[in-house]
């Protein structure tokens, strides 16, 4: 599918992974929605590079709606492009000083990565379902994000790995449902990466943080992962796989 024209929405994408994957699609020609919890961060993002912005919560399915069903309306050819990079890594472990975790630790995390990531699937391949095909007879590519933590968690990963697993998991079998219409799906799975979620460290710990990684050692980038993303829309051939984009980084036990 041409990036070039086509209509993306980008779930979480006012900062981090999401943030710069808006810009590469918005450089690359694509008509651009970000959407993102902070919806103040969305508007002075799309604001730097002509995006549209909208306020969403990707567990909200009426919010979910409104912008997949905005992306339709405006759009000449319909919503050919979702990516999703919303989540939370909070950290839990099972069992803790004073006793098992309390229950809701995980549930919040499951529920914004992986069920946030099935509404946004459902809702989006339901409005690319709809669109007339294009020459090669797609109709629209979802790409969503997991993590190399979806293979080798660490300790404290509890469900934080459990719901990138899930989101590997569901790759296939969404593909091969939704192969019939045209809709690909795939997953990018990164492995440490230079994010808001690391800013805070200082330079010495992101240096320790990215040497781990066998090669090249140091924190991937932004710009990598939206690279990847626009090849993933341009190849027709890659659907229902998850692509591990980590420098070949095995995850230590913590």
């Amino acid at each position: 599918m041409n990036v070039h024209g086509a209509t993306a929405i980008v779930f979480g994408g006012a900062s981090g992974l999401g943030e710069a994957t808006a810009r590469h699609l918005a450089a690359s020609g694509a008509e651009v929605v970000i959407a993102d919890l902070d919806g103040e961060r969305a508007e002075m993002v799309a604001e730097g590079f002509g995006a549209r912005a909208v306020q969403c919560d990707v567990t909200d399915t009426e919010a979910v709606g409104v912008a997949v069903d905005d992306c339709g309306r405006s759009a000449e050819h319909g919503l050919r492009i979702a990516v999703i990079c919303a989540g939370l890594a909070t950290p839990a472990k099972l069992v803790g000083r004073e006793g098992p975790t309390p229950l809701e630790r995980f549930s919040k995390v499951i529920e914004v990565n992986l069920l946030g990531t099935i509404n946004v699937l459902r809702l989006a391949a339901a409005a690319m379902i709809e669109n007339a095909p294009d020459d090669s007879g797609e109709r629209g590519v979802c790409v969503n994000t997991a993590s190399i933590a979806a293979f080798d968690g660490q300790i404290g990963q509890v469900a934080y790995a459990a719901s990138k697993a899930g989101i590997a998991g569901l790759t296939l079998p969404v593909a091969r449902e939704l192969a019939g219409s045209g809709v690909r799906v795939m997953t990018i799975a990164p492995g440490v990466f230079d994010t808001p979620m690391l800013a805070g460290l200082p330079d010495s710990a992101r240096a320790a943080l990215g040497s781990v990684t066998p090669f090249p050692s140091r924190l991937g980038k932004g710009q990598e992962y939206a690279d990847l993303v626009e090849h993933i829309v341009a190849n027709p051939m890659l659907n229902g796989e998850v692509i591990r984009l980590d420098g070949a980084l095995r995850l230590a036990p913590k």
